[in-house]
């Protein structure tokens, strides 16, 4: 009998219908942007004709079918954006043509609307120009088709909420089994790429947003090294943690976007042989809980090892913190929020303007869990205050002297890797989130790079393998989850079933 990490889920009718080809034009699910762009330069389709064949899809497995919910707004302009480029004499850049979805904290400067999925946005003034993502991604060629549902504020809002909601745009579902969660805050970007509803999404982490979603739905992840993927225009919670990265289905394809969105080289070096000679450190921390798991993270050592690397078992030191990282995240999410808000000159300009906005409209804004964290970042003193510095100078030293620094060097490591996370669980909107914990908090408290990529399934749900290193690593850390990509080929498209099949 084999091991339930192996099982994959069986067509039931409504994963049947929902894979069925739903455009006229290309077919897009599971391509790659490599294809995209061999497609597009050899007039095998237009521009226009591939922005049309995802909102055909987006029409069909988010607004209706499965109803995934995870677009929270299509770009008006996507059309003509796509017609404009297909006039144009040459290629604009790598990502001429191709599709992106944005998550719904990353300002644009067109007709779309940029609120952290709340309603206190919903309306106000546009912000005055493009972030930096956006403005990397056309002029890079890239056709921004929308934005994605994401938990509200990133997911800073509550300490009991439940992820993939919003007062804006709802519950986002999981495509794999859609009473599971998407994992928040890109929960939008992650079913999104998922579900080929896009070439490409993006997402925004400050502790796990990127890397989780990515496993829970699986795809491939990049969590950069913070700074070098610029944050101007990305609606705050941590200057020291925050930063935008690529989610999609392929290592390449995540690679290239971040290329145009950090103007470096992430593509040269994939290698299928990179794994050979490596010294892997296995984050014990993060297994011995979930039995499904453990049994799945046998096997990919095992494919790691049978790639010629070197596994050995490592430790993080036990982060005896306290409140000092979550003391840290409230300080510069108020600092940061306020500063977003007041540019934006809107009715609410200010942390203490929101929490009264959502206590007015708390039937919209509040009917399954409260603003808990709101309400003690607003207590939050200036940065300069002394138990901001005391805790942010704790927190540096745990994720990065003591602990991926230290690790690194004294076991002479190329890089550290540990289960993503678990499997997706089912969603509750009375509860909250009742996930099985993850692997993301030494690099997003560092601020270092970290890439998910699919390792396998646990009962047909999918479960990532994460690599994470030192600083500016991240060329090497894409070039080890490429080769394990190649090695062990696990990624299924998702087949929108009701429920997980046991």
């Amino acid at each position: 009998m084999p091991i339930p990490s192996r099982r994959l889920f069986l067509g039931a009718a409504l994963g049947a219908a929902a894979c069925t080809r739903v455009q006229s034009g290309p077919e897009v699910e599971e391509i790659s942007i490599t294809d995209l762009r061999a497609g597009l330069d050899r007039s095998d389709f237009t521009a226009e004709q591939l922005v049309q064949a995802y909102l055909d899809r987006i029409k069909h497995l988010d607004r209706s079918g499965p109803a995934l919910n995870s677009v929270i707004e299509i770009n008006p302009d996507a059309l003509d954006i796509a017609k404009k480029l297909d006039q144009a004499d040459t290629a604009v850049g790598p990502l001429h043509g191709i599709p992106i979805l944005l998550k719904d904290n990353i300002d644009t400067a067109d007709k779309m609307e940029t609120t952290a999925g709340s309603l206190a946005l919903l309306g106000a003034p546009k912000p005055a120009a493009d972030s930096a993502v956006a403005a990397s991604l056309r002029g890079a060629g890239a056709v921004i088709l929308g934005k994605t549902n994401l938990s509200e504020w990133a997911n800073f809002r509550s300490f009991n909420s439940t992820s993939g909601w919003s007062g804006r745009g709802g519950l986002t579902r999981n495509p794999y089994a859609l009473d599971r969660n998407p994992c928040g805050s890109s929960s939008g970007s992650g079913a999104a790429a998922a579900a080929s509803l896009c070439a490409a999404a993006i997402g925004t982490e400050t502790n796990g947003s990127v890397v989780c979603p990515s496993s829970i739905n699986g795809i491939v992840g990049i969590k950069p090294t913070v700074g070098l993927v610029a944050q101007t225009g990305i609606i705050p919670i941590s200057r020291t943690q925050d930063t935008a990265g690529p989610m999609a289905r392929t290592v390449r394809d995540a690679a290239l976007v971040y290329e145009a969105l950090a103007d470096a080289d992430f593509t040269s070096g994939l290698d299928a042989a990179t794994l050979r000679g490596k010294r892997l450190g296995v984050v014990q921390n993060h297994l011995g809980n979930r039995p499904h798991v453990d049994r799945l993270m046998e096997e990919v050592f095992t494919a790691l090892r049978n790639e010629g690397a070197d596994l050995v078992e490592v430790t993080m030191p036990a982060a005896e913190l306290g409140r000092q990282p979550l003391t840290v995240m409230l300080y510069e999410f108020k600092a940061g929020l306020d500063a977003y808000l007041s540019g934006r000159r809107g009715d609410v300009q200010s942390l203490e303007q929101l929490i009264a906005f959502n206590t007015k409209n708390a039937e919209r804004e509040l009917p399954y869990f409260d603003q808990s964290i709101l309400e003690a970042a607003v207590k939050s003193g200036p940065l300069s205050d002394e138990v901001y510095l005391e805790a942010l100078e704790a927190v540096r030293k745990w994720a990065q002297d003591d602990g991926i620094d230290k690790l690194v060097a004294d076991y002479e490591l190329d890089a550290l890797i540990a289960p993503t996370t678990g499997p997706a669980w089912v969603t509750d909107l009375v509860s909250g989130d009742n996930g099985s914990g993850g692997s993301s908090s030494a690099a997003a408290r560092a601020g270092y790079p970290h890439v998910t990529v699919p390792a396998g399934y646990v009962f047909g749900l999918p479960v990532g393998l994460s690599f994470f290193g030192l600083a500016n690593t991240d060329a090497h850390m894409i070039e080890l989850a490429y080769a394990f990509e190649r090695a062990v080929p696990v990624r299924q498209a998702p087949k929108y079933l009701p429920t997980v099949e046991l």
